[in-house]
This record gives structure tokens, C-alpha cells and sequence, in this order.
């Protein structure tokens, strides 16, 4: 799987643990796989984006081929998909590689996050 620094993994086994049992902040879960050039592109900013909102968004990443039940399950179809929960309930899909200021104000509905940087 490509490992975004400071951004941990999660697995079918632990999905609910660490994602669906969460309350207090979102969480963004990001579905890679190690063949996504896209995946790659993205993973620095992923890294930024956890490191950087750490105090209002939980961050992890999950292999999308080694973790088949909990892409089904979200209906995940292209790598790399982010999606973010609220208390357990999904709450804002986004589909693809995007530059951190994007990603950082899409987000800013979700994370209550003021002022976007770059």
C-alpha cells in the first residue's frame, strides 16, 4: 500500500474500531492501492492534510485490494476515493488526486477548519 507519513492504516477487521466508533471529529479514510499512480500523487498531500488538522480530523487510509468487504460495503469504484465520516455515518465523497488547498476547502464543511492555506 503507498503510506501517506503519519497516517494510519486501517483494515477490514479494524474499519469500525477505528473509523465507525470514532465521535468528537470526522474522519477521512482514504482508499488506495499500490498500482494508483493518482494514489501516489496524493499521498504527500494526505500526510500535510493529517498532520495539519490533526486536531479536527482523524486520518487513515485503507488498501483497497487487501480490504475487499469495506469497499463494497461504500460502493468504492476508482482509487484513489476519500471519503469522510461523522459519528459513524458517511458524510462527503471526493473521487481523485487533488492539490492540498483544494482538498483543505472541501473539507472545510465537515472539519469546521477557518482559514485555508496553502
Amino acid at each position: 500500500m503507498i503510506h501517506a507519513k503519519g497516517v494510519a492504516a486501517v483494515t477490514d477487521a479494524d474499519f469500525e474500531a477505528e473509523v465507525l466508533a470514532e465521535r468528537g471529529r470526522p474522519v477521512l479514510v482514504e482508499f488506495t492501492a499500490d498500482w494508483c499512480g493518482p494514489c501516489r500523487q496524493l499521498a504527500p498531500v494526505i500526510s500535510a492534510v493529517a498532520a495539519e488538522e490533526a486536531d479536527r480530523l482523524k486520518v487513515v487510509q485503507i488498501d483497497a485490494d487487501g480490504n475487499p468487504a469495506t469497499v463494497v460495503r461504500y460502493g468504492v469504484l476508482s482509487m484513489p476515493t476519500l471519503l469522510v465520516f461523522r459519528d459513524g455515518e458517511p458524510v462527503k465523497q471526493m473521487v481523485g488526486a487533488r492539490a492540498k488547498r483544494k482538498l483543505l476547502q472541501e473539507l472545510e464543511e465537515v472539519t469546521g477548519a477557518g482559514a485555508v492555506t496553502a
